[in-house]
């Protein structure tokens, strides 16, 4: 698949999209622009699925929505709010660890650098990234699963792992898609092309997919 394509693909998804479940992370930048939030939520969302993590979010930011609030509890207590996420105990701890460190380095506000980002716990690119497209609206390239199965899956890449598909599409993908990218992706991995078995007889760019590395589909 060259860029030309992936152009009409991408043009196919902004209309499917509508009907299809927004991924949590995008709802929670939609519901209220907040980095906070975008950071802390998509910390919360690793190895957890949207449902319990929108559960969890709602739980936690109706306690405490700053860093202010947060370090105000304990880790026990967050542990009780964000349960049953993934790692929840270790998310608790780092949760404080990060909020404590905007407030003694950054006056309480999130960094919109990657860089800067990656020197918090529990923070990697695909949550650097996000915070900084969902968060501060600023161009950055988030690749997790869906984006590294999907975007191969197109023969759009090939590469290996997420963070190569990262530096893969920030050469090739042009600019003005980069905001969109995981957006869209995230969404159509989740209810169509899920990693294992996806469902390509119910795709809407099945001609334009190359099904890459497809063993089994429904």
């Amino acid at each position: 698949m060259n860029t030309e394509t992936l152009e009409k693909v991408i043009q196919i998804l902004r209309k499917e999209v509508k009907q299809w479940n927004v991924p949590i992370i995008t709802l929670i930048a939609q519901t209220k622009k907040d980095p906070y939030r975008v950071l802390i939520g998509t910390v919360l969302s690793l190895r957890t699925k949207d449902q319990v993590t929108a559960q969890a979010c709602e739980r936690l930011f109706a306690v405490a929505d700053t860093p202010e609030k947060m370090v105000m509890l304990s880790e026990k207590d967050i542990e009780k709010l964000i349960y049953p996420t993934g790692f929840y105990i270790t998310k608790a701890k780092n949760i404080k660890i990060i909020s404590q460190k905007l407030l003694d380095e950054f006056q309480g506000r999130v960094p919109d650098e990657i860089d800067t980002l990656l020197s918090f716990p529990n923070v990697g690119r695909k949550t650097a990234n996000l915070v900084l497209t969902e968060g501060y609206n600023k161009p950055a390239m988030c690749v997790d699963s869906h984006i590294h199965i999907i975007t191969n899956r197109f023969g759009y890449v090939k590469t290996k792992n997420p963070e190569k598909t990262e530096f893969a599409l920030r050469k090739k993908l042009p600019l003005q898609y980069w905001g969109e990218y995981n957006y869209l992706l995230v969404a159509f991995g989740q209810n169509t092309c899920t990693s294992v078995s996806p469902k390509c007889s119910q795709c809407p760019v099945a001609q334009y997919c190359e099904r890459k590395g497809v063993k089994k589909s429904r």
